[in-house]
């Protein structure tokens, strides 16, 4: 091969690089390495670019960080937001949580948002994308005190101060990484759920559900973390499917029997019902046992012990094997019949527990009678409301028993000794039949990992319920990416009732409601909630802690409710999905009031996209989102969750600079980890690890290797001058565009459906198959050997260049870097020095011929039909001889080649051989023993012409001499050059 001058950027690494030949053939390069004393080595055209095929070491995360500043990152978000054109595209950055460092999670999330955006802004729209990030709540509260030593006696502005500051340093090392990534956007203003105005947004959508009727206080159970003393959303909850829980059978004694059974059991012993549970420690607080109407019940004896129990007709069995025991059934009824019975309670003498109906009851676990404390269940809520039960709570806030459930149980943390003394109280009256291991899935604080439990206390809730028809209605008018998310979506709003909104934090926005210092009577109405919005957009939200009581509500709030020295300001704030889900309001103000894309995590189809739908329908009836495009999560690469303990977390900054050893942690710069996002099927769970990554700086070096091959053919080129009109181009050069034009499409297509793994796709097949293995290495002999200015080298150089600009701008979202790195090698001037100010990719629709592909697939055909009969030899060694029958096919070949035989022919040069013959028959004088024969079917304008045509192919050695400049075999002489070559050489 001919060996190029090494590029500057290698030089250090003494690494030369060289042109690799991709012919077809498994014979040698046309263009070999020629003796050092050649004569003609200096006459032909070799490829001359700088353009380093692959960047080694440091030198990648470098040249990406010059091609930032060189290039104009940081400016090109405000450039195309002054741009005059009436298109705009919206995406809203939903804001990533301030509590960590930046991981790959944020990289898949954020690399998505970008290849949407930089599409959209070549395509010629004006981008709106404001990146925002989510400040307050407990997590980032608990990792800010979770660096001092003494926290207890902190001051709630104490605590907000330390929590601020620790969300601010956070969201400076996360704005930093994102813009290493080449995230475009305006850094200097972006939005935080902490800023005053935020705030002030916030709190007048609060004002406006609150005017509604959507949002009220209750006092019912919700879900509460013990860990952290707060309340909290079904969103903040994640699931441990190997929570083991100690589950009970307990005995609860028929103290009057149900009416309709009086008679049969009349005359028996004492009869009891049978719950089960797994947590026993919410006994104390049973106020009822609940039955199915509907179902069968059963009296049974119990053959051991001669005692009679009542349970469901098809547990029988079931509880029978569980207790160890063997059940002889007395009598059936109808669950219906237990109406009116009474239970004594099993641990709290004289109290008493009624038997009522209700469908939340099941028989696929437990006894078919369901142990019913209000304080501590949704259901059993439900029958405590309906039947005017007590609902009095008897755990306090740090999940321990109060004084009102005894000495036995006061100060016990329900979930560890107040579990196991509520289990000896059952054994001390003899009420527990049996205790066991239970196995399950349980909620547990997402943020601290530890179980929650289901305690009553006063909320304030948004009443889901009443705004979840519209929401829903809203959401079918909205489009999904996958098609499958609105659905999981939809079930999850159909069961969400309400939505528990305060939180017993000081690190987040305050409800703005007072209270009475005696009666506890809250106070929240128009003119307070005003009040409070005015004061927190001039001063923040630390002014609800910081001014006095008479300045944050004003006395004409008070009406005739007394003096304002009676009130104090509420402690609670409002949850973190409030805060982040009405950031449309603040965000989206001058935008059209809706964006054209949401895209996040799958986590946020309960979380965020939720939030936001119901905020915004409650306030404005309808979505704030037209799009929603959902991702998966980030793996390890065998799909295992990453862990540091199994050494698989993948760090950002270790895959863009490399590690402390380069030799086990490379430096891959930026442009891989997009190249994985994008090649990901990110729709499901995406993997990534070392054999990831090594693969996409794999299939990236192949297309610098490609993009190098075009530069270097560009050479000397100038399009205003030098460029061949379409039609006077080779017909192999006009099939590239009409290829590339087709490619273009695909390409644009899949990037408006965010199919990014397909565009990926279609750049790969594009650049190996089309352009590397076949248009590249059949037109190696006219680039290097036609005198520089030939026409048909200027053909072919024209399609050169509509395909690197097409390609480049292709993969340019993709990868921003290489795009802008690769352009600046261009030999020619260029309308812009950035790829993303000049437009998307520029293609003609004249370069769509189809009649070009039957010309150039029929060759192609009758050239596979040619080289797979010289597997490993050199082509070029050989002449070919066509026969093809009378016939469309045969007018095509001669459309390629006028004359019957040539070696510069159009259709010589894709047969890639010495010289070819084009006949109608075959030639007497030629044997036909060793001749290849086909088919081909040509079918044009949508099929109203098709003919099938039959043809023949004749090898034959090559009968002349290799040439010694182009290496044909079609010179007169070993020591001469071909008769082309000498034409072209002149008097050189």
């Amino acid at each position: 091969m001919w060996a190029l001058r090494t590029p500057p950027l290698l030089q250090s690494s003494q690494r030369a690089w060289s042109w690799a030949c991709r012919a077809v053939s498994a014979g040698p390069c046309r263009a070999q390495k020629a003796s050092p004393n050649s004569k003609y080595r200096e006459t032909v055209l070799l490829p001359r670019s700088d353009f380093p095929v692959h960047l080694p070491g440091r030198l990648q995360p470098e040249t990406e960080l010059e091609i930032q500043q060189k290039c104009g990152f940081s400016e090109l978000y405000s450039w195309q937001r002054q741009r005059k054109t009436k298109q705009e595209f919206c995406l809203h950055d939903g804001p990533p949580y301030a509590n960590g460092d930046p991981h790959v999670g944020h990289a898949l999330n954020k690399i998505l948002k970008d290849i949407t955006n930089r599409f959209h802004v070549m395509r010629g729209y004006k981008v709106h994308y404001v990146p925002g990030w989510d400040c307050h709540g407990l997590p980032i509260e608990l990792r800010a005190l979770s660096e001092l030593e003494e926290t207890e006696h902190l001051s709630p502005m104490e605590i907000r101060q330390k929590a601020k500051e620790f969300a601010e340093k956070v969201i400076e090392k996360q704005k930093e990484a994102f813009i290493r990534w080449g995230i475009m956007a305006d850094w200097e203003n972006c939005y935080h759920t902490f800023d005053r105005k935020y705030e002030a947004k916030q709190l007048g959508i609060f004002h406006q559900m609150f005017d509604k009727g959507y949002i009220y206080q209750d006092y019912k159970p919700v879900f509460w973390s013990p860990s952290t003393n707060t309340a909290l959303a079904e969103a903040e909850l994640e699931y441990n499917q190997q929570h083991v829980s100690r589950s009970v059978y307990v005995r609860f004694p028929l103290l009057k029997p149900p009416p309709k059974l009086a008679s049969v059991l009349d005359g028996l012993p004492a009869v009891n019902l049978i719950i089960w549970t797994t947590q026993p420690w919410t006994i104390p607080s049973n106020e009822a046992v609940c039955y199915m109407p509907n179902s069968e019940y059963s009296i049974v004896k119990c053959a051991d012990t001669g005692e009679h129990f009542i349970v469901a007709a098809e547990r029988v069995q079931s509880i029978a094997a569980a207790l160890d025991m063997q059940f002889d059934v007395i009598s059936t009824c109808k669950g219906t019949d237990l109406e009116s019975g009474m239970c004594s309670h099993p641990t709290i003498p004289e109290k008493q527990s009624p038997l009522l109906p209700a469908n939340h009851v099941t028989m696929s676990k437990g006894t078919g009678l369901v142990h019913t404390a209000p304080a501590h269940g949704m259901e059993d809520y439900s029958v405590a409301s309906h039947h005017q039960l007590p609902m009095d709570c008897l755990v306090g806030e740090d999940g321990r028993f109060t004084e009102a459930a005894g000495s036995e149980l006061q100060k016990k943390a329900v979930l560890e000794e107040g579990n196991e003394a509520v289990i000896r109280m059952l054994q001390g009256s003899k009420s527990l039949l049996k205790e066991e291991k239970c196995i399950h899935s349980y909620p547990y604080d997402w943020r601290t990992k530890k179980p929650v439990i289901i305690r009553a206390s006063k909320q304030w809730f948004i009443n889901t319920a009443n705004l979840k028809a519209a929401a829903q209605d809203a959401l079918k008018k909205v489009k999904f990416v996958p098609a499958s998310g609105v659905n999981r979506m939809l079930e999850m709003l159909d069961k969400r009732t309400y939505w528990c909104i305060s939180r017993q934090r000081r690190w987040g926005v305050p409800i703005p409601v007072f209270y009475h210092k005696e009666t506890g009577e809250s106070l929240i109405n128009r003119k307070s909630i005003e009040n409070v919005i005015k004061i927190v957009e001039q001063h923040g939200s630390d002014a609800w802690w910081t001014l006095p009581i008479e300045q944050l509500l004003p006395s004409e709030a008070l009406a005739q409710a007394g003096n304002v020295q009676d009130y104090i300001q509420g402690q609670d704030v409002l949850d973190i999905w409030f805060d982040s889900g009405t950031s449309w309001a603040h965000v989206l103000e001058d935008a059209g009031e809706r964006a054209d894309l949401y895209l996040e995590g799958k986590d946020q189809l309960g979380g965020w996209f939720q939030s936001s739908l119901l905020t915004s329908v409650a306030t404005r009836k309808k979505a704030p989102f037209k799009a929603v495009m959902v991702h998966g999560f980030t793996l390890g690469e065998k799909g295992e969750k990453m862990s540091k303990s199994i050494g698989n977390v993948v760090d950002p900054d270790v895959v863009i600079n490399g590690g402390n050893d380069h030799s086990t942690d490379p430096p891959y710069g930026a442009d891989i980890l997009r190249w994985w996002v994008a090649e990901s099927n990110v729709f499901a769970e995406v993997l990534i690890g070392p054999a990831v990554l090594n693969s996409a700086r794999d299939d990236i070096n192949k297309l610098r290797n490609t993009l190098r091959f075009l530069l270097g053919n560009l050479a000397g080129f100038t399009p205003e001058t030098d460029t061949v009109p379409t039609s006077e181009m080779y017909v192999i050069d006009q099939y590239m565009l009409h290829l590339l034009q087709g490619y273009a499409n695909k390409v644009t297509t899949a990037y408006k459906e965010y199919d990014y793994g397909k565009v990926i796709r279609l750049l790969q097949a594009f650049h190996t198959r089309e352009l590397s293995s076949f248009y590249f290495s059949i037109i190696k002999d006219r680039l290097y050997c036609e005198e520089e200015k030939d026409p048909k080298r200027r053909s072919c150089q024209t399609a050169l260049a509509a395909i690197f600009d097409t390609v480049v701008r292709s993969f340019a979202p993709i990868l921003p870097h290489l795009a802008e790195e690769v352009f600046q090698y261009l030999p020619y001037q260029k309308e812009s020095d950035s790829v993303f100010r000049s437009g998307w990719m520029n293609t003609s629709p004249i370069w769509k011929k189809p009649g070009l592909e039957e010309a150039v697939e029929g060759a192609c055909a009758m050239r596979d039909a040619f080289l797979g009969s010289i597997p490993g030899k050199n082509a070029l060694e050989y002449q070919v001889v066509l026969v093809i029958e009378p016939g469309l096919l045969f007018e095509l070949m001669e459309v390629l080649q006028h004359e019957e035989c040539s070696s510069t022919s159009q259709l010589n040069e894709i047969m890639m051989a010495s010289q070819t013959t084009l006949l109608s028959e075959v030639p007497r004088d030629i044997s036909t023993d060793d001749m290849i024969k086909g088919t081909f079917l040509i079918n044009l304008e949508g099929g109203d012409i098709r003919e099938e045509s039959a043809y023949k192919v004749i090898v034959l050695p090559a009968a002349k001499s290799k040439c010694l400049r182009c290496r044909k075999y079609t010179a007169d002489s070993a020591d001469t050059p071909c008769a082309r070559c000498r034409e072209t050489l002149g008097g050189k």
